[in-house]
């Protein structure tokens, strides 16, 4: 079996025309009925609860761009691929489900990460799917995605059960573990803004290495 380790980057929708979108569902407090007091709150807050709502699409694979997909095979050493500009995001995700279907083509596939059964693994295909992008075949990636799955070891449920959460930095730590240090995931979109794509590519492959070495530990024990 080929253990997949996967961690993915991403950013809030960049499209003028979206952000446009969700600034006309903005909606004042419904306690304004002066149409002077909604002005004045519009005029002070709108532009703020756009920004907000708009940053809330990088959890959105309906509207949330890939930026950088970070990923090791067994013990080889963490690569990545990464999209400079949202354009490239189509030409990403086929390069890397490409490696993969190349990497693991007749043998079983373990992916492996931390919440990759609610986030990364699902984000990967829905945004395959809304770009248009030829998903691997089910033996390699698999459309039902379970934590427990023959096919994804998640080590968030992992540790905490289905109905419990833990951050992959916490869990770290708690094993004598390095975490994520003065860079994490909320900083991912303005460097990406700023143009820090290799900031970004490292912070990825980090992540890489940790969710490996966190899982190694689980095997260690025998769980």
């Amino acid at each position: 079996m080929i253990d997949i380790f996967i961690d993915i980057e991403t950013i809030p929708n960049q499209s003028p025309e979206y952000r446009a979108m969700v600034r006309e569902t903005i909606k004042p407090p419904a306690n304004l009925k002066k149409q002077e007091s909604i002005d004045a709150w519009y005029a002070e807050n709108a532009d703020a609860a756009t920004d907000e709502a708009v940053a809330k699409t990088s959890f959105d694979p309906a509207a949330g761009h890939i930026v950088c997909i970070g990923f090791a095979f067994g013990d080889e050493k963490a690569q990545f691929i990464e999209a400079l500009e949202v354009e490239e995001e189509a030409t990403q995700l086929d390069a890397f489900f490409k490696t993969v279907t190349a990497k693991c083509y007749m043998n079983p596939v373990q992916w492996v990460g931390h919440y990759i059964s609610g986030f990364d693994l699902r984000f990967l295909i829905n945004r395959a799917i809304v770009l248009g992008v030829q998903l691997p075949s089910k033996l390699v990636l698999p459309r039902d995605i379970k934590p427990w799955g023959g096919q994804v070891f998640d080590t968030m449920t992992a540790w905490a059960g289905n109905k419990d959460k833990i951050s992959q930095d916490r869990l770290a730590k708690a094993l004598g573990l390095a975490g994520k240090g003065d860079f994490d995931g909320g900083m991912v979109a303005e460097a990406w803004l700023n143009g820090e794509h290799q900031r970004i590519a490292e912070y990825c492959m980090s992540d890489v290495e940790t969710v490996r070495a966190i899982y190694r530990r689980f095997q260690a024990v025998g769980y």
